[in-house]
């Protein structure tokens, strides 16, 4: 058996492997000779049918399976050997013209799809923009309010303000404004944030025993919600006779927001210290920051894509892509929708060709000891999170293990450390520009990259 290639041609090699009698008889006759020891055909007793009949039935399939197997395992040996970088897998080309019943030597050509040679060349001289996220006072006037709702507490109040949360006994009426027979009823909470502004008005200022009549279906846009509340399907929602209902006020709860005073600080920042609002504030917003660093560094890995794809701008064998795709498709898939698709796989599939090659000339490896202390200090951080002790050394390693023996988790902290060192390369290798920004115009900015 031999293998040739041709010239490339637009990215595309054609390989051709000629294979001769010598190299699949044996395996062939073979197995005809176990199939006549073992099939059972009418009118032959078990081992008893004439070679020519076993031949006639069942040579050609078997010629075909040994010598694509045979072609399988020396074709990708040879690109192995050979050192091609391929794209896709091998196409066969002129399938048809093989003569399975007459030919004992065959020619089998294959085009395979190369990748483009490239280098990087990141330097001092590639700058790439960093924005830092600014927090001003608002942003911590915001966040202190929201840890002092978050350790406040619920108290119970005579008249209803806007915020506050009203229970109420919710009663279908009917036609003529009474309780319908058989009707839905439920006690749920009404919370305002989730109800039209004009009747959340009526709400406000309501005490204990009041009644209100209201339309659900225009009081309560989300049905889910709102299917939860009666207690019913969101298919019933739709199909309502009545929708007209009664809420009788029951109760009415106030969150009152937990003091800015030392209790507090050491509730939230209990290694901390903190003593005063100052000290608080201050914490707060250099937690701030460091949430709004991962946001930063998130934008700056996109521009950092985009900006080595337009740099480097890889050819690929698109011809050769399109049709492979068309072949291994698990769906059907027509040409006008690989056109529209086809650009966004391109893009895909040069950024890996790229990031493949940043792991490679910096060698930047993940090693499995490097995710099992990953997977650790993951659990530590949940642990503190929600106020745990500190873990004994055994357990942790055992919660570890449990992750990682789940493949799926194992990959994505895999991942999840790749991305960590190549974030670094980058911050190291380019140039980077620091611009200090608000959050509102990051976001606005983040917007308009994406679209």
């Amino acid at each position: 058996m031999k293998i040739t290639k041709s010239k490339t041609k637009e990215m595309v090699l054609t390989l051709t492997v000629n294979i001769v009698n010598g190299d699949y008889i044996d395996k062939v006759s073979k197995i005809l000779r176990d199939y006549k020891k073992s099939v059972v055909i009418p009118g032959f007793r078990k081992g008893k049918t004439p070679m020519g009949i076993i031949e006639k039935k069942y040579k050609k399939p078997v010629l075909v399976d040994e010598v694509y197997k045979i072609v399988q395992e020396n074709l990708y040996k040879f690109i192995s050997d050979e050192k091609i970088k391929t794209l896709g897998s091998p196409i066969q080309i002129d399938e048809e013209k093989i003569d399975w019943d007459n030919q004992v030597d065959f020619q089998i050509k294959y085009q395979i799809g190369l990748a483009p040679n490239f280098d990087l060349a990141i330097s001092k001289k590639d700058k790439i923009d960093f924005y830092l996220i600014e927090v001003d006072s608002n942003m911590i006037k915001k966040y202190t309010d929201d840890i002092a709702k978050r350790y406040g507490k619920m108290t119970n109040v005579e008249k209803s303000i806007n915020g506050d949360l009203v229970y109420c006994k919710i009663n279908q009426l009917d036609e003529k404004g009474g309780f319908l027979k058989n009707g839905i009823s439920n006690d749920a909470t009404i919370s305002m944030d989730h109800i039209d502004a004009k009747v959340k008005k009526r709400f406000i200022g309501v005490k204990n025993g009041d009644n209100l009549k209201i339309d659900i279906l225009n009081a309560f846009t989300n049905h889910t919600d709102l299917a939860a509340m009666l207690k019913i399907s969101k298919n019933e929602i739709g199909n309502l006779k009545f929708k007209m209902f009664n809420f009788q006020v029951s109760n009415i709860s106030r969150l009152e927001p937990a003091k800015l005073d030392k209790e507090l600080f050491d509730k939230v920042y209990a290694s901390s210290n903190i003593k005063d609002i100052k000290a608080f504030k201050n914490k707060v917003k250099t937690d701030a920051e460091k949430q709004f660093v991962f946001e930063s560094d998130r934008m700056f890995k996109n521009d950092v894509v985009n900006y080595l794809l337009k740099k480097v701008n890889l050819n690929l064998p698109d011809k050769f892509l399109k049709k492979w795709l068309i072949q291994t498709s698990k769906q059907p898939i027509t040409m006008d929708l690989l056109n529209s698709e086809y650009d966004m796989y391109a893009k895909g599939l040069q950024w890996q060709l790229i990031e493949n090659k940043i792991l490679e000339e910096f060698k930047i490896q993940v090693k499995e000891e490097e995710v099992s202390e990953y997977a650790k200090k993951m659990i530590i951080s949940q642990m503190q999170q929600y106020g745990q002790s500190k873990m004994e050394e055994s357990k942790l390693n055992e919660i570890a293990k449990n992750i990682l023996d789940n493949e799926k988790e194992k990959k994505k902290m895999y991942d999840q450390l790749y991305d960590e060192k190549t974030l670094a390369i980058y911050k190291k290798e380019f140039n980077l520009k620091e611009k200090t920004i608000s959050y509102d115009d990051f976001i606005k900015l983040a917007s308009k990259k994406n679209k």
